[in-house]
């Protein structure tokens, strides 16, 4: 899946545009996991949608390509999305996912829906014996279809919500904080069962978005942060955690509480300030209100801030050059 210079936007009732989704390329391979971390309202849950290509206001596409399998998506109907993209291809497992079921319906009637906008032949007897083997593969037993989403407890509701999503084995799945609002013990279980649709190949490729980041380290590959709407590093989990090169991935990481060997000798670090409003996002550097390594070359240029990228494939949002940032974090982050 390859997305560039994706734009995308809502539209307030005065009309005024608020990009949550500004200018983002990212590039998904078989077999992959990124993983997806910022703030609170950085623009995350709005690049899940995005990525779908599936527009309805408030939320509208503005400029730049998904490409799916070779396919540019952008350009098909609503109605061509959805019986040819939609559930096979790409899929989704929203926000809140344990809320996401109408209490009205049996789980068997959402499976119906999914499976016959795909596969107006198949059987209603085919459809339950397949559900029940996706059902079981996420060990849920095969009741569990006859039953109403308020009869289910909210382990039972997440996995159910992924067995949904996944019960025609799309390539791509975007799971937007699969694992909020779970204890610890649920949270391992959705974990290893998204790991183990990747092993058996159920699943090609996947987004995992989270502000959990300590997640991350067990299930992503790479991981891309988000601050403003943009993206403003990429990399490898072993060098985004442990050696980031943006001065907020750098903040975001030191704020971390992690019950490691050693870590209760170091001071946890606090990012002063909060995020820009999207409605009026400062030109420039986003981030040089808070960053505590701002110069004046990062707050007098209003020049978009372009990404460096490294040698070993990294890339950067930040107008210090690497020499400069390993010399300010040296210093700086020294009693962190």
């Amino acid at each position: 899946m390859s997305v560039k210079n994706l734009k995308t936007f809502y539209k307030t009732r005065l009309q005024e545009r608020v990009y949550a989704v500004d200018d983002v390329s990212i590039e998904l391979h078989e077999g992959q996991i990124i993983g997806i971390a910022g703030e609170s309202g950085c623009g995350k849950s709005t690049l899940a949608l995005s990525l779908l290509g599936y527009y309805f206001p408030p939320l509208n596409y503005e400029s730049g390509s998904i490409v799916i399998d070779g396919q540019e998506i952008i350009s098909m109907s609503h109605e061509e999305k959805r019986k040819r993209i939609l559930g096979e291809k790409i899929a989704y497992i929203p926000q809140a996912a344990m809320n996401a079921l109408n209490p009205t319906l049996r789980i068997i009637n959402f499976v119906h829906d999914i499976i016959k906008q795909h596969k107006p032949d198949m059987s209603n007897k085919d459809i339950s014996d397949m559900a029940a083997q996706r059902f079981e593969q996420v060990n849920l037993p095969r009741r569990v279809l006859k039953a109403y989403p308020n009869e289910l407890s909210g382990g039972m509701k997440q996995r159910t919500v992924i067995a949904i999503s996944t019960i025609l084995n799309p390539k791509i799945l975007i799971a937007d904080e699969p694992s909020s609002a779970l204890d610890v013990t649920s949270q391992k279980v959705v974990i290893a069962m998204l790991r183990d649709m990747m092993d058996k190949g159920f699943i090609k490729g996947m987004y995992f978005i989270t502000h959990e980041l300590p997640l991350l380290r067990h299930i992503s590959d790479d991981i891309v942060i988000m601050y403003a709407g943009e993206l403003c590093e990429k990399g490898t989990v072993e060098q985004v955690i442990f050696d980031p090169r943006h001065p907020y991935s750098k903040a975001l990481m030191g704020s971390i509480i992690v019950p490691e060997e050693g870590m209760k000798a170091h001071n946890l670090y606090a990012i002063p300030g909060a995020p820009p409003n999207l409605k009026s996002v400062p030109p420039g550097c986003r981030f040089a209100d808070r960053c505590r390594f701002a110069e004046e070359k990062c707050v007098k240029n209003i020049d978009r801030v372009p990404m460096v990228i490294l040698p070993e494939g990294r890339e950067y949002r930040c107008r210090h050059s690497e020499a400069e940032l390993n010399d300010m974090f040296s210093k700086d982050f020294a009693q962190f």
